[in-house]
């Protein structure tokens, strides 16, 4: 392989102008094919296989139009202080905001509060119910801000009034914390390379890798059912790789060029060496998101596919777009340890010769592997240790920030009509199989009221054939509480007792118990990822490293740091420490995407680091240095690249935690911690303390296993055996010719 990339390097240096203008056409393509593409319609949302799922199913069938999936809103109405709700001039307003309610294209239905018993025991609090023909994500826009205009009317009249319901559902705008990270990589990067120039190629090639990435999602969003999400990840992850896949090669041929080498020979030495350990390592991204899809919800697959195509054309772009640029660049990059002079190049250094930082830090490490070793696994582990606390949920309203006019509506009804009222429970009774329908429809009712935690249970409604019917379940507690979670179970443990003695099937269904299924099912999913995902990586750097045990402590690291991550999740978002200097106004349950989007993303990172470090460790094993002297070679080379690269990501994830959206925050936060523990714990102090113990032993293989490995020669073995162009002018003629 690194031979092919080799002479791909030294192609794409030479024909510049050519690789320059394809890049140009595919991102002009991709941006016509967007602009042109027909607005995306509604997405759809669906978790096959879960009872709640099923239970959605049969509504449509059985109750045509209904909309069962379709969105709600309620409108919170609160009396000024000393006024009834029940009031002549209160219901008058009350009623003219639920006209204008109604008028709206999308709106299936609105449920007067005086009509529907929808007033507080004590008069103040009254809502209004909004049924939607669609979901939330399918709601257009003028449908949300009529919504939001709608009580303006009362609110001059003097009531409070107040919004909840997932009608209101938007997605987050990242842009401004988008800008932020790309501002902060840009200065990494002039640090790192010393020259204005160098820093800018990263940035320029992820700016178009995301560009030919988000634009095609774009395009096809309407053909394949892509959501704003998909193209938000893919857009994350693109510039993420792009900008570290970019700095690992311009850093190579800097370091080439350092070594004496003609710019056309550096820039195929970068891309033969450096460009294959980009090559596995977007591979191993590639496997994490495209691994997604063993969860079986649609839309988490469609995602993780859209940012697996982001990545790949990220590596693309890394092996042929940056040696062109290169070209482009001529003597204007110098050679590693050289700065510009607008960065005071030229200047004599305070102490020559000294060792990098790298070389330093490895020296350290190689000296005292026992103690950096036992030092980095006990604080990952201690970190680790609230990951054993980890409660997974999906977040509600009541997670919201108490400035949102959602959390206030959730409020406001919790406080007229208890917590529980907030997250009521659908149960569904298919009665098609039963010889006496109306019987079990009463049966079911009467044995959900004995049950614990239950305050109101309504009546049976059936459909137009009578074969079927829905009964509302009020519980005690909030939506997102373990209680309520078990009176789902109970109602279906109760649903199996009704089925054997009456033929009819009962389900339960709802915003709350369709976040519990998600849970569960995200939840069981986990270990068959993990598996999956970590096996196949696994494999993968076995061909690599041409070892077990490498791959083996890559692994192992990988988990140990995510485990610490999750533990400072736990402890911040669960139990609250810290939460006020993260401004987290409310604390839950874990989002249950967390873990396994964390797993997908964080791996790929990692196993970017652990690539480009250890390839480089093993390049210099193989031509002939001792393991332990390998190791500080390898971060001699390797440690200030990977030091930016991970300081770029945690700027990017850092910036997502100023969101308002308790989801983003969480996400962000975790994200950044857990590269912070895998960059600078794992594969800065545990690697390469584990690799000085090995020794040898690290790079063993079985001799079987060996010569059944096809050789990918990652360290670039085969080119170092080759005459060296600059001491033999044939083989300059015949790479030339090549």
């Amino acid at each position: 392989m690194a031979t092919f990339l080799y002479k791909l390097g030294r192609l794409a240096f030479r024909r510049r102008h050519f690789v320059a203008l394809v890049w140009v056409a595919l991102l002009t393509l991709a941006g016509v094919g967007a602009a042109s593409a027909p607005p995306a319609g509604s997405t759809s949302f669906s978790i096959p296989g879960t009872e709640a799922q099923k239970a959605f199913d049969l509504l449509e069938q059985r109750y045509p139009g209904m909309s069962a999936d379709g969105a709600t809103a309620r409108v919170v109405f609160k009396a000024p202080d000393g006024e009834k709700m029940t009031d002549k001039a209160n219901k008058a307003t009350v009623r003219k905001t639920v006209k204008e309610l109604q008028s709206g294209s999308e709106v299936a239905s609105v449920a007067d509060p005086y009509a529907g018993h929808a007033v507080s025991k004590d008069g103040t609090i009254a809502y209004a119910s909004v049924k939607y023909k669609v979901s939330g994500m399918e709601l257009e826009d003028s449908a949300k801000d009529a919504l939001k205009d709608a009580g303006q009317d009362a609110r001059d009249a003097g009531l409070t009034v107040e919004i909840g319901g997932d009608a209101l559902t938007a997605t987050p705008e990242t842009g401004s914390s988008e800008v932020i990270g790309i501002a902060i990589a840009a200065v990494v990067l002039v640090i790192t390379f010393g020259s204005l120039l160098a820093a800018g190629f990263p940035l320029l090639t992820a700016i178009i890798g995301v560009g030919i990435g988000v634009s095609t999602i774009t395009a096809l969003a309407s053909a394949l059912d892509l959501g704003s999400t998909t193209s938000t990840l893919a857009s994350m992850i693109g510039l993420a790789v792009g900008i570290d896949y970019a700095l690992f090669i311009v850093s190579r041929y800097r370091a080439e060029l350092a070594e004496g080498r003609e710019r056309e020979e550096a820039a195929g030495r970068a891309v033969g060496t450096a460009g294959s350990a980009v090559v596995f390592a977007g591979l191993t991204v590639v496997i994490a998101l495209v691994g997604l899809s063993v969860v079986n919800i649609p839309m988490l697959t469609k995602m993780g596919v859209a940012a697996a195509g982001t990545v790949a054309i990220a590596v693309l772009i890394a092996l042929t777009l940056i040696p062109a640029l290169l070209g482009y660049a001529g003597r204007r990059i110098k050679p590693a340890g050289e700065k510009s002079k607008l960065l005071g190049g030229g200047r004599t250094p305070k102490r020559p010769g000294r060792p990098n930082m790298g070389t330093r830090w490895a020296s350290f490490v190689v000296r005292r592997p026992v103690a950096v070793l036992l030092l980095g696994v006990i604080g990952l582990g201690a970190a680790a240790i609230p990951a054993a606390s980890l409660e997974l949920g999906l977040p509600d309203d009541g997670s919201q920030p108490v400035s949102t006019t959602q959390r206030r509506a959730y409020d406001l009804l919790s406080e007229g009509f208890g917590p529980g009222f907030n997250g009521p429970l659908m149960v569904v009774v298919d009665a098609k199989g039963s010889d006496h329908p109306k019987a079990a429809f009463t049966k079911v009712g009467d044995e959900i009221k004995g049950l614990k935690d239950v305050v109101t249970v309504t009546p049976a409604t059936p459909n137009k054939t009578g074969d079927t019917a829905t009964i509302t379940v009020v519980p005690d507690s909030k939506p997102s509480s373990a209680t309520t979670e078990d009176l789902v179970h109970a109602i279906r443990d109760k649903g199996a007792d009704i089925t054997s003695a009456t033929d009819a099937t009962v389900l339960v269904t709802g915003s709350t118990a369709m976040n519990i299924d998600v849970s569960q099912k995200l939840n069981d999913a986990l270990l068959p990822y993990l598996a999956l995902v970590v096996g196949l990586a696994f494999l993968l750097l076995i061909v690599v490293f041409r070892s077990i045990l490498v791959p083996l402590k890559a692994a192992l690291g990988f988990l140990l740091s995510v485990m610490a991550a999750l533990g400072a999740v736990v402890a911040v978002f669960q139990w609250g420490w810290l939460s006020g200097l993260m401004n987290v106004e409310e604390t839950g349950p874990v989002m249950s995407m967390m873990p396994i989007f964390m797993v997908g993303v964080v791996f790929g990172l990692a196993m970017d680091y652990e690539v480009f470090l250890v390839t480089r460790m093993r390049e210099a094993y193989v031509h002939g240095e001792k393991p332990q002297q390998a190791v500080v070679t390898g971060f001699k080379h390797g440690a200030r690249v990977v030091t930016a690269a991970a300081v770029i990501m945690i700027a990017v994830f850092s910036g997502f935690i100023g969101s308002s959206e308790s989801m983003v925050k969480m996400i962000g936060f975790g994200l950044a911690v857990a590269v912070f523990f895998d960059a600078f714990i794992v594969r800065m102090a545990i690697v390469p303390a584990v690799l000085a113990l090995l020794g040898k032993r690290a790079w063993w293989l079985p001799k079987w296993l060996d010569r059944a490995l096809p050789n990918v020669d990652v360290e670039g073995d085969g080119l170092r055996t080759d005459a060296d162009p600059r001491t033999d002018p044939d083989a300059e003629k015949e790479l030339v010719r090549a």
